[in-house]
C-alpha cells in the first residue's frame, strides 16, 4: 500500500478548541492537495469550509463531542444543523454513561435518530474504546450494527487513549459486514496507518499522515 492509498483513507483532522479559520483553510488546502478522504473540523467552520473547497473535498464534523452526554434531541439538532451547513459526514460520540449502565436499546435508538437527522450523509459512531471494557466494546459493535450507522469509530483523540490494533481487530470481528471501521487517535506513522488498514479499518482519523507526506 503506497502513501497515496493511505492518504485517500485519511480524514485529515483538526479539532483543537483554539483552531482559527487560517488553520482550517490550511487544513482544507492540504486535504485537496494530498487527496484525503475528508477534512474533519469543528461544526462552527463547516459552512465556511464547504464554500471554500467548492466541492473538491468532503467536509466532516463532530457532534456530541468529545464527551457524548448531550441529549438525543440535542444531537439530532446538531446533526441537522451540520448537514444544513454543508457537512458530508458526521462523527457522533455515544453516551458513555449509558454504555456503562447497559442501556443498549436506548443507545441504538439514539444512533438511529441521529442517522435519520443526517439523511443520506455518512454517520460515524465514536465509542471511545479506551474507556470501555472488552464486553462493552463487543456490545457496542452489535448496537452500531443494527442502528443504521455507516461506521463505528474508536476514539475522539481527547480521552485517555486512542486507536489500538487490538480494538480495530475486535471491531472487525464483531461488527456487521455493512458497517465500516474508523481508527482515530494517536496514529503517528505510515507503518501504524497501514497496520490499521490491514486489520480492517476503512478510514483513519489523523493529521500526522499529511505531515509525513509534506516532509516526503
Amino acid at each position: 500500500m503506497d502513501l497515496n492509498d493511505i492518504l485517500s483513507k485519511c480524514d485529515h483532522t483538526l479539532l483543537s478548541p483554539t483552531a482559527t479559520w487560517d488553520d482550517i483553510r490550511a487544513l482544507c488546502d492540504d486535504g485537496i492537495r494530498f487527496g484525503t478522504a475528508s477534512v474533519c473540523i469543528p461544526a462552527s467552520y463547516v459552512r465556511q469550509a464547504k464554500l471554500y473547497v467548492g466541492g473538491k473535498l468532503p467536509i466532516c464534523t463532530v457532534i456530541g463531542f468529545p464527551n457524548g452526554y448531550d441529549t438525543t434531541a440535542a444531537k439530532c439538532f446538531m446533526a441537522m444543523d451540520a448537514v444544513s451547513n454543508g457537512a458530508d459526514e458526521v462523527d457522533m460520540v455515544v453516551d458513555l454513561g449509558w454504555v456503562k449502565d447497559g442501556r443498549f436499546d436506548e443507545l441504538r435508538d439514539q444512533i438511529a435518530s441521529v442517522k435519520a437527522a443526517c439523511g443520506d450523509k455518512i454517520l460515524k459512531v465514536i465509542i471511545e474504546t479506551c474507556l470501555l471494557t472488552e464486553e462493552e466494546k463487543i456490545q457496542m459493535c452489535h448496537v452500531v450494527s443494527v442502528s443504521g450507522a455507516d461506521y463505528i469509530k474508536t476514539s475522539t483523540g481527547f480521552s485517555t487513549g486512542g486507536a489500538t490494533f487490538d480494538d480495530v481487530a475486535l471491531m472487525a470481528k464483531y461488527v456487521a459486514p455493512h458497517v465500516k471501521i474508523k481508527a482515530a487517535g494517536g496514529i503517528a506513522s505510515l507503518e501504524d496507518a497501514q497496520k490499521f488498514l490491514e486489520l480492517g479499518a476503512h478510514r483513519l482519523g489523523t493529521s500526522r499522515i499529511v505531515k509525513i507526506a509534506k516532509e516526503a
